[in-house]
């Protein structure tokens, strides 16, 4: 059991703009991100198409808007996607949009596992999804 207080750096964040708030014993972490935004005619993916086999994820849109299952979100829009559906989301303007991205602790860590790969080709991400309950569907 870990007390009041203990670990505290990882249970608040007096601004979390551009990071992520989770501790160890936490079974959720919730990180701001920001898309700086694109070509509203071409949409550039955030994610690739994908689904969680275990996971459920949730987004909040702060400011600008998010496009998530089908969904488009403004300000003060969000969507929750279960475990098992299938997935992807994007910035639809050139303006940039804020979120917040709230998901377990083994989204987060596969979301890591494919920001360091250094030359990620379709198969080793495949298998970084799948060493994560999920799987790699292609960019739309």
């Amino acid at each position: 059991m870990v007390a009041p207080g203990e670990h505290a750096e990882r249970l608040f964040a007096r601004q979390l703009s551009g990071s992520a708030l989770g501790a160890a014993a936490a079974s959720l972490v919730v990180a701001e991100w920001t898309d700086p935004g694109g070509d509203p005619e071409s949409p550039r993916f955030i994610a690739p198409l994908h689904v969680h086999h275990e996971d459920d994820e949730a987004w909040y849109v702060l400011t600008g808007e998010l496009v998530v299952h089908d969904h488009r979100l403004t300000a003060g829009g969000a969507v929750l996607v279960p475990r098992g559906v299938v997935h992807t989301y994007w910035n639809p303007t050139a303006e940039a949009t804020t979120y917040l991205l709230v998901m377990t602790r083994r989204i987060q860590s596969l979301i890591n596992a494919l920001h360091s790969l250094e030359q990620p080709d379709e198969s080793t991400i495949a298998t970084v999804f799948e060493e994560h309950a999920s799987s790699y569907l292609g960019w739309p």
